[in-house]
């Protein structure tokens, strides 16, 4: 029996998905088992807040990778938007296309935003580190990009 969004915590079974990918193929959750993944939501390619955590996380993949960690990024946007994206920034991890918000809404992360006193749908920033046996180890919402890859490295470290 799978939980609902909003009991996902600490040692809750990730929910598995499969999506399209930047790479051309679907990326199953349950195929990467074994691996520690870092599974991050993002609002929107190249976006300044966006750019810069995607960069970020490209900087430091090699320290990523010294972990045995895979990083996906999710959003929204189409595979061609993924394209120019990582084009644009020379990205080195998959980026996955979640058009109809369904994986987004198995990780609690579309919700009401307020800008300006504007109210809007649009996705939370949040990365879950995801453990071998396929546990979330650590949740991180409501993320703030300056070093959140040093909080994700230590998630992934402990």
């Amino acid at each position: 029996m799978s939980e609902k969004p909003d009991e996902l915590k600490e040692g809750s079974v990730a929910p598995d998905f499969t999506l399209p990918s930047s790479m051309g193929k679907d990326v199953s959750l349950h195929a990467l088992r074994g691996k520690k993944i870092v599974l991050y939501f993002y609002p929107k390619d190249d976006t300044p807040g966006c750019t810069k955590e995607a960069c970020s996380f490209r900087d430091n993949l090699p320290k990523f990778e010294k972990l045995d960690a895979v990083v996906l990024g999710v959003s929204k946007d189409s595979f061609d938007s993924h394209q120019s994206f990582i084009k644009k920034y020379d990205l080195n991890f998959t980026l996955l296309s979640d058009e109809d918000l369904k994986v987004n809404h198995l990780y609690d992360t579309w919700k009401e935003k307020n800008m300006y006193g504007k109210k809007y749908m649009g996705t939370d920033r949040s990365t879950f580190v995801i453990g071998e046996d396929g546990r979330i180890k650590k949740a991180f919402r409501h993320v703030s990009v300056d070093g959140h890859e040093k909080e994700v490295l230590e998630a992934l470290a402990s």
